[in-house]
Protein backbone atom coordinates (compact mmCIF):
# COMPACT_ATOMS: atom_id res chain seq x y z
CA UNK A 1 0.00 0.00 0.00
CA UNK A 2 1.02 3.32 -0.74
CA UNK A 3 1.58 5.10 2.68
CA UNK A 4 0.19 8.61 2.96
CA UNK A 5 2.62 11.95 3.17
CA UNK A 6 3.13 12.31 6.48
CA UNK A 7 3.33 16.39 6.06
CA UNK A 8 -0.35 16.43 5.48
CA UNK A 9 -1.52 14.31 8.47
CA UNK A 10 0.88 17.47 10.67
CA UNK A 11 -2.25 19.87 9.36
CA UNK A 12 -3.89 21.31 12.30
CA UNK A 13 -7.81 20.18 11.91
CA UNK A 14 -9.20 21.80 8.43
CA UNK A 15 -8.33 24.68 5.99
CA UNK A 16 -10.23 27.90 7.87
CA UNK A 17 -12.03 28.83 4.88
CA UNK A 18 -14.24 25.68 4.33
CA UNK A 19 -14.57 25.54 7.98
CA UNK A 20 -16.70 28.72 8.16
CA UNK A 21 -18.43 27.65 5.38
CA UNK A 22 -19.35 24.64 7.03
CA UNK A 23 -20.46 26.50 9.73
CA UNK A 24 -22.55 28.92 7.96
CA UNK A 25 -24.13 26.02 6.35
CA UNK A 26 -25.03 24.50 9.56
CA UNK A 27 -26.56 27.67 10.69
CA UNK A 28 -28.54 27.88 7.50
CA UNK A 29 -30.19 24.49 7.98
CA UNK A 30 -30.79 25.35 11.13
CA UNK A 31 -32.51 28.89 10.17
CA UNK A 32 -33.78 28.68 6.79
CA UNK A 33 -35.28 32.44 7.39
CA UNK A 34 -32.21 34.51 8.09
CA UNK A 35 -30.25 36.55 5.71
CA UNK A 36 -27.27 36.20 6.06
CA UNK A 37 -24.51 38.59 4.74
CA UNK A 38 -20.81 37.14 4.40
CA UNK A 39 -17.87 39.69 5.33
CA UNK A 40 -15.51 36.81 6.38
CA UNK A 41 -14.09 35.41 3.12
CA UNK A 42 -12.04 37.61 1.03
CA UNK A 43 -13.74 37.02 -2.43
CA UNK A 44 -14.43 39.80 -4.52
CA UNK A 45 -17.78 40.50 -5.45
CA UNK A 46 -17.84 43.25 -7.93
CA UNK A 47 -18.13 42.92 -11.93
CA UNK A 48 -14.83 42.72 -13.77
CA UNK A 49 -14.54 46.39 -14.61
CA UNK A 50 -15.32 47.02 -18.46
CA UNK A 51 -12.08 48.06 -20.68
CA UNK A 52 -10.17 44.80 -18.64
CA UNK A 53 -13.67 42.44 -19.27
CA UNK A 54 -12.98 43.34 -23.22
CA UNK A 55 -9.78 42.75 -23.51
CA UNK A 56 -10.93 38.94 -21.76
CA UNK A 57 -13.55 38.62 -24.47
CA UNK A 58 -10.88 39.99 -27.02
CA UNK A 59 -8.01 37.36 -25.69
CA UNK A 60 -10.41 34.23 -26.07
CA UNK A 61 -11.28 35.81 -30.08
CA UNK A 62 -7.56 35.41 -30.44
CA UNK A 63 -7.82 31.52 -29.82
CA UNK A 64 -10.70 31.18 -32.63
CA UNK A 65 -8.39 32.79 -35.18
CA UNK A 66 -5.66 30.62 -36.54
CA UNK A 67 -3.70 34.06 -37.16
CA UNK A 68 -3.99 34.98 -33.44
CA UNK A 69 -3.97 31.72 -31.76
CA UNK A 70 -1.69 30.71 -29.13
CA UNK A 71 -0.90 27.59 -26.85
CA UNK A 72 2.02 27.34 -23.97
CA UNK A 73 4.00 30.84 -22.42
CA UNK A 74 5.23 28.72 -19.59
CA UNK A 75 6.81 32.36 -18.14
CA UNK A 76 4.10 34.87 -19.40
CA UNK A 77 3.64 37.09 -22.60
CA UNK A 78 6.40 38.82 -22.95
CA UNK A 79 3.81 42.21 -23.53
CA UNK A 80 2.39 41.76 -19.74
CA UNK A 81 5.70 40.72 -18.18
CA UNK A 82 7.16 44.30 -19.40
CA UNK A 83 3.85 46.26 -18.30
CA UNK A 84 4.17 44.66 -15.01
CA UNK A 85 8.30 45.81 -14.74
CA UNK A 86 6.72 49.52 -16.42
CA UNK A 87 4.06 50.29 -14.82
CA UNK A 88 4.68 48.45 -10.61
CA UNK A 89 8.49 48.97 -10.60
CA UNK A 90 9.29 51.38 -12.63
CA UNK A 91 11.35 49.22 -15.22
CA UNK A 92 13.88 47.95 -12.82
CA UNK A 93 13.44 44.79 -13.57
CA UNK A 94 14.03 42.67 -16.95
CA UNK A 95 11.03 40.16 -17.99
CA UNK A 96 13.22 37.38 -17.34
CA UNK A 97 12.97 38.74 -13.86
CA UNK A 98 9.25 38.41 -14.05
CA UNK A 99 7.53 35.22 -14.03
CA UNK A 100 3.89 35.11 -14.57
CA UNK A 101 1.60 32.46 -12.49
CA UNK A 102 -2.22 31.76 -11.79
CA UNK A 103 -2.26 33.46 -8.42
CA UNK A 104 0.14 34.38 -5.75
CA UNK A 105 -1.19 31.79 -3.32
CA UNK A 106 0.32 28.97 -6.15
CA UNK A 107 3.76 30.76 -6.25
CA UNK A 108 4.08 30.74 -2.52
CA UNK A 109 3.27 26.64 -2.69
CA UNK A 110 5.84 26.77 -5.24
CA UNK A 111 8.26 28.80 -3.96
CA UNK A 112 8.10 26.55 -0.47
CA UNK A 113 9.41 23.13 -3.20
CA UNK A 114 11.50 25.72 -4.63
CA UNK A 115 13.18 25.49 -0.96
CA UNK A 116 12.52 22.12 0.38
CA UNK A 117 12.34 20.69 3.36
CA UNK A 118 15.25 22.03 5.04
CA UNK A 119 14.89 25.48 4.59
CA UNK A 120 13.61 27.47 8.27
CA UNK A 121 10.05 29.17 8.04
CA UNK A 122 9.80 32.84 9.84
CA UNK A 123 5.87 33.76 9.64
CA UNK A 124 4.26 37.07 10.71
CA UNK A 125 1.26 35.77 13.27
CA UNK A 126 -1.34 36.62 12.31
CA UNK A 127 -1.17 36.08 8.63
CA UNK A 128 -2.74 34.08 5.56
CA UNK A 129 -2.76 30.39 6.46
CA UNK A 130 -0.26 29.64 3.31
CA UNK A 131 2.56 30.52 4.49
CA UNK A 132 2.60 28.10 7.45
CA UNK A 133 0.21 25.04 5.97
CA UNK A 134 2.53 25.20 2.87
CA UNK A 135 5.88 25.25 4.78
CA UNK A 136 4.42 22.09 7.08
CA UNK A 137 3.63 20.47 4.02
CA UNK A 138 6.95 20.95 2.60
CA UNK A 139 8.13 19.42 5.55
CA UNK A 140 8.56 22.02 8.26
CA UNK A 141 7.26 20.85 11.23
CA UNK A 142 8.92 17.26 10.39
CA UNK A 143 11.91 18.51 10.49
CA UNK A 144 14.29 17.40 13.63
CA UNK A 145 16.50 19.98 15.49
CA UNK A 146 13.24 22.48 14.89
CA UNK A 147 13.67 25.76 16.42
CA UNK A 148 10.96 27.37 18.72
CA UNK A 149 7.54 28.27 17.26
CA UNK A 150 5.93 31.19 19.48
CA UNK A 151 6.87 33.34 22.33
CA UNK A 152 8.52 31.88 25.36
CA UNK A 153 8.04 28.48 22.81
CA UNK A 154 4.37 28.41 23.71
CA UNK A 155 1.81 28.85 20.43
CA UNK A 156 -1.46 27.92 22.82
CA UNK A 157 -1.83 24.81 20.91
CA UNK A 158 -2.08 26.66 17.43
CA UNK A 159 1.43 26.08 16.07
CA UNK A 160 3.80 23.99 14.36
CA UNK A 161 7.37 23.27 15.79
CA UNK A 162 9.04 23.99 12.54
CA UNK A 163 7.81 27.29 12.21
CA UNK A 164 9.37 30.17 13.49
CA UNK A 165 6.06 32.60 14.83
CA UNK A 166 7.20 36.19 14.83
CA UNK A 167 4.02 37.85 16.90
CA UNK A 168 2.24 41.02 15.47
CA UNK A 169 0.21 42.77 17.93
CA UNK A 170 -0.93 45.54 19.54
CA UNK A 171 1.84 45.82 21.85
CA UNK A 172 4.28 46.13 18.59
CA UNK A 173 2.50 48.02 16.77
CA UNK A 174 1.40 44.84 14.34
CA UNK A 175 5.46 44.51 13.07
CA UNK A 176 7.59 41.82 13.96
CA UNK A 177 10.54 41.31 16.66
CA UNK A 178 13.11 40.76 13.87
CA UNK A 179 15.68 39.48 16.09
CA UNK A 180 13.62 36.27 15.91
CA UNK A 181 14.62 35.40 12.54
CA UNK A 182 16.99 32.90 12.66
CA UNK A 183 19.99 32.47 9.94
CA UNK A 184 19.30 31.24 6.55
CA UNK A 185 15.19 31.55 6.88
CA UNK A 186 12.89 32.04 4.59
CA UNK A 187 10.56 35.46 5.73
CA UNK A 188 7.30 35.50 4.82
CA UNK A 189 5.71 39.01 4.86
CA UNK A 190 2.58 40.37 3.65
CA UNK A 191 2.09 44.22 3.32
CA UNK A 192 -1.22 45.31 3.24
CA UNK A 193 -1.06 42.40 5.67
CA UNK A 194 -3.70 39.63 5.37
CA UNK A 195 -5.75 39.58 8.24
CA UNK A 196 -4.43 42.64 10.09
CA UNK A 197 -5.00 45.41 7.49
CA UNK A 198 -1.85 46.91 8.53
CA UNK A 199 0.61 48.43 6.85
CA UNK A 200 4.48 48.50 6.61
CA UNK A 201 6.04 52.23 6.98
CA UNK A 202 9.50 52.32 5.20
CA UNK A 203 11.44 52.54 8.16
CA UNK A 204 10.35 49.16 9.09
CA UNK A 205 11.10 47.91 5.72
CA UNK A 206 13.92 48.41 5.47
CA UNK A 207 14.38 46.91 8.80
CA UNK A 208 13.22 44.02 7.59
CA UNK A 209 15.28 43.67 4.40
CA UNK A 210 18.66 44.72 6.87
CA UNK A 211 17.43 41.79 9.13
CA UNK A 212 17.33 39.35 5.70
CA UNK A 213 20.94 40.65 4.62
CA UNK A 214 22.22 40.02 8.13
CA UNK A 215 21.29 36.41 8.59
CA UNK A 216 21.64 35.17 5.10
CA UNK A 217 17.50 35.03 4.72
CA UNK A 218 15.41 35.62 1.59
CA UNK A 219 12.00 37.31 2.31
CA UNK A 220 9.01 35.91 0.28
CA UNK A 221 7.27 39.40 0.06
CA UNK A 222 3.33 39.45 -0.34
CA UNK A 223 2.09 42.56 -1.73
CA UNK A 224 -1.44 41.42 -3.47
CA UNK A 225 -3.12 44.38 -1.44
CA UNK A 226 -0.66 46.93 -2.42
CA UNK A 227 -2.92 48.58 -4.84
CA UNK A 228 -5.53 49.49 -1.87
CA UNK A 229 -2.29 51.81 0.00
CA UNK A 230 -3.09 55.70 -0.53
CA UNK A 231 -0.90 56.59 1.74
CA UNK A 232 1.95 57.85 -0.75
CA UNK A 233 4.40 57.25 2.02
CA UNK A 234 3.70 53.67 2.37
CA UNK A 235 5.67 51.52 -0.16
CA UNK A 236 3.92 49.74 -2.79
CA UNK A 237 6.84 46.97 -3.14
CA UNK A 238 9.51 45.85 -1.15
CA UNK A 239 11.68 46.52 -4.10
CA UNK A 240 11.54 50.37 -2.94
CA UNK A 241 14.34 49.63 -0.29
CA UNK A 242 18.21 49.38 -1.00
CA UNK A 243 19.47 46.15 -1.16
CA UNK A 244 15.74 43.84 -1.58
CA UNK A 245 17.09 43.11 -4.91
CA UNK A 246 19.70 41.25 -3.21
CA UNK A 247 17.51 39.62 -0.25
CA UNK A 248 13.64 39.60 -1.27
CA UNK A 249 11.07 38.34 -3.59
CA UNK A 250 8.11 39.73 -4.59
CA UNK A 251 4.62 37.80 -5.50
CA UNK A 252 1.71 40.07 -5.98
CA UNK A 253 -1.87 39.33 -8.02
CA UNK A 254 -4.48 40.69 -9.83
CA UNK A 255 -7.05 39.10 -7.78
CA UNK A 256 -7.99 41.82 -5.52
CA UNK A 257 -6.81 44.73 -8.11
CA UNK A 258 -8.75 43.82 -11.18
CA UNK A 259 -11.10 41.46 -9.67
CA UNK A 260 -9.50 38.37 -11.07
CA UNK A 261 -10.26 35.77 -8.22
CA UNK A 262 -11.99 33.37 -10.40
CA UNK A 263 -9.80 34.30 -13.77
CA UNK A 264 -6.40 33.96 -11.73
CA UNK A 265 -3.40 35.59 -12.84
CA UNK A 266 -0.51 36.98 -10.88
CA UNK A 267 3.44 36.98 -10.60
CA UNK A 268 6.59 36.82 -8.70
CA UNK A 269 9.49 39.24 -9.42
CA UNK A 270 12.61 36.96 -8.47
CA UNK A 271 15.86 39.40 -9.41
CA UNK A 272 19.01 37.88 -11.04
CA UNK A 273 21.30 39.50 -7.85
CA UNK A 274 19.04 36.54 -5.76
CA UNK A 275 21.30 33.93 -4.79
CA UNK A 276 21.39 31.26 -2.63
CA UNK A 277 24.04 30.11 0.16
CA UNK A 278 26.12 28.57 -2.42
CA UNK A 279 26.23 30.92 -4.93
CA UNK A 280 23.66 29.45 -7.32
CA UNK A 281 20.89 31.25 -8.87
CA UNK A 282 17.45 31.65 -7.39
CA UNK A 283 16.04 32.89 -10.55
CA UNK A 284 17.60 29.91 -12.31
CA UNK A 285 16.06 27.48 -10.24
CA UNK A 286 12.68 29.38 -10.05
CA UNK A 287 12.57 29.50 -13.97
CA UNK A 288 13.71 25.46 -13.62
CA UNK A 289 10.95 24.40 -11.33
CA UNK A 290 7.80 26.47 -12.85
CA UNK A 291 8.63 25.05 -15.83
CA UNK A 292 9.02 21.67 -14.84
CA UNK A 293 5.21 21.90 -12.53
CA UNK A 294 3.48 24.76 -14.63
CA UNK A 295 2.39 25.40 -18.43
CA UNK A 296 1.71 28.95 -17.61
CA UNK A 297 -1.10 31.22 -16.81
CA UNK A 298 -3.98 31.36 -19.07
CA UNK A 299 -3.55 33.64 -22.24
CA UNK A 300 -6.93 34.81 -22.03
CA UNK A 301 -6.32 36.35 -18.56
CA UNK A 302 -2.85 37.65 -19.65
CA UNK A 303 -4.60 39.80 -22.31
CA UNK A 304 -7.08 40.59 -19.40
CA UNK A 305 -3.80 41.55 -16.88
CA UNK A 306 -1.82 43.79 -19.75
CA UNK A 307 -5.27 45.91 -20.51
CA UNK A 308 -5.28 46.66 -16.58
CA UNK A 309 -2.28 48.27 -16.76
CA UNK A 310 -2.87 50.50 -19.30
CA UNK A 311 -4.07 54.00 -18.67
CA UNK A 312 -7.70 53.12 -18.91
CA UNK A 313 -7.12 49.80 -17.04
CA UNK A 314 -5.28 51.77 -14.10
CA UNK A 315 -8.27 54.05 -13.64
CA UNK A 316 -10.80 51.09 -13.53
CA UNK A 317 -8.48 49.39 -10.52
CA UNK A 318 -8.41 52.37 -8.78
CA UNK A 319 -12.36 53.31 -8.99
CA UNK A 320 -12.59 49.46 -7.90
CA UNK A 321 -10.07 49.57 -5.19
CA UNK A 322 -12.04 52.97 -4.03
CA UNK A 323 -15.46 51.05 -3.99
CA UNK A 324 -13.52 48.69 -1.57
CA UNK A 325 -12.36 51.23 0.82
CA UNK A 326 -15.91 52.86 1.03
CA UNK A 327 -16.72 49.66 1.80
CA UNK A 328 -13.95 49.36 4.47
CA UNK A 329 -14.92 52.67 6.20
CA UNK A 330 -18.29 52.11 6.89
CA UNK A 331 -17.00 48.79 8.66
CA UNK A 332 -14.67 50.82 10.66
CA UNK A 333 -17.66 53.56 11.48
CA UNK A 334 -20.00 50.99 12.70
CA UNK A 335 -17.24 49.38 14.50
CA UNK A 336 -16.24 52.67 16.36
CA UNK A 337 -19.74 53.53 17.45
CA UNK A 338 -20.17 50.39 19.73
CA UNK A 339 -16.67 51.49 20.55
CA UNK A 340 -14.50 47.93 19.13
CA UNK A 341 -11.10 49.08 18.69
CA UNK A 342 -9.49 48.24 15.50
CA UNK A 343 -7.22 48.67 12.72
CA UNK A 344 -6.94 47.91 8.88
CA UNK A 345 -9.43 49.44 6.34
CA UNK A 346 -7.63 53.10 5.45
CA UNK A 347 -4.94 51.33 3.26
CA UNK A 348 -6.58 47.88 3.16
CA UNK A 349 -9.69 46.09 2.28
CA UNK A 350 -9.71 44.28 5.57
CA UNK A 351 -10.46 45.42 8.93
CA UNK A 352 -8.84 43.57 12.27
CA UNK A 353 -11.35 44.24 15.42
CA UNK A 354 -10.45 43.54 18.55
CA UNK A 355 -12.33 41.54 21.47
CA UNK A 356 -10.30 41.48 24.76
CA UNK A 357 -10.39 38.00 26.15
CA UNK A 358 -12.76 36.54 24.27
CA UNK A 359 -12.16 33.22 22.16
CA UNK A 360 -12.68 34.31 18.31
CA UNK A 361 -14.68 31.27 17.05
CA UNK A 362 -16.97 32.42 19.88
CA UNK A 363 -17.20 35.70 18.75
CA UNK A 364 -17.44 34.59 15.25
CA UNK A 365 -20.62 32.17 16.76
CA UNK A 366 -22.45 34.99 18.38
CA UNK A 367 -22.13 37.62 15.46
CA UNK A 368 -23.25 34.81 12.65
CA UNK A 369 -26.20 33.79 15.28
CA UNK A 370 -27.12 37.12 16.57
CA UNK A 371 -26.38 39.23 13.53
CA UNK A 372 -26.68 36.37 10.91
CA UNK A 373 -22.83 38.02 9.80
CA UNK A 374 -20.13 35.89 9.01
CA UNK A 375 -16.92 36.78 9.68
CA UNK A 376 -13.63 35.40 10.16
CA UNK A 377 -12.22 34.71 13.52
CA UNK A 378 -8.63 35.81 13.87
CA UNK A 379 -7.30 32.45 15.89
CA UNK A 380 -7.69 31.02 12.04
CA UNK A 381 -4.60 33.01 11.20
CA UNK A 382 -2.37 31.91 14.01
CA UNK A 383 -1.54 32.63 17.09
CA UNK A 384 -1.53 36.13 18.03
CA UNK A 385 -5.08 36.29 15.84
CA UNK A 386 -6.60 34.88 19.28
CA UNK A 387 -9.50 37.59 20.26
CA UNK A 388 -9.40 39.01 16.67
CA UNK A 389 -12.35 38.97 13.94
CA UNK A 390 -11.18 39.84 10.66
CA UNK A 391 -14.48 41.79 8.83
CA UNK A 392 -13.75 41.78 4.75
CA UNK A 393 -14.56 44.98 2.93
CA UNK A 394 -15.21 42.63 -0.47
CA UNK A 395 -18.85 42.90 -0.26
CA UNK A 396 -21.96 44.90 -2.27
CA UNK A 397 -22.67 48.03 -0.86
CA UNK A 398 -26.10 47.47 -0.05
CA UNK A 399 -25.09 44.49 2.25
CA UNK A 400 -22.30 46.24 3.65
CA UNK A 401 -24.67 49.08 4.58
CA UNK A 402 -27.20 46.23 6.33
CA UNK A 403 -24.95 44.72 8.32
CA UNK A 404 -23.20 47.68 9.58
CA UNK A 405 -27.30 48.96 10.41
CA UNK A 406 -27.65 45.68 12.11
CA UNK A 407 -24.31 46.29 14.30
CA UNK A 408 -25.62 49.08 15.37
CA UNK A 409 -29.17 48.78 16.23
CA UNK A 410 -28.43 46.51 19.09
Amino acid sequence: MVKRNPNIGRLKAGYLFPEISRRRREFAARHPEAKIISMGVGNTTEPIPPHICAALVGGARRLGRAETYSGYADEGLIELREAISRVNYNGAFGPEEVFISDGSKCDIGRLQTLFGPEAKAAVQDPSYPVYVDGSVVAGAAGRENSFSGCEDGDCGGGGYGGVKYLPCTPENNYFPDLSRIEDGSIIYFCSPNNPTGAVATKPQLAALVSAALRTGSIIVYDAAYSEYIRDAALPKTIYELDGARKCAIEVNSFSKSAGFTGVRLGWSVVPRDLVFSGGGSVNADWSRLTATVFNGASNIAQYGGIAALDEEGRREVRELTDFYLGNARLIRGALKTLNIGCIGGDNSPYIWARFPGRDSWDVFAELLEKYHVVTTPGSGFGPAGETFIRFSAFGRRADVEEVCGRLTAH
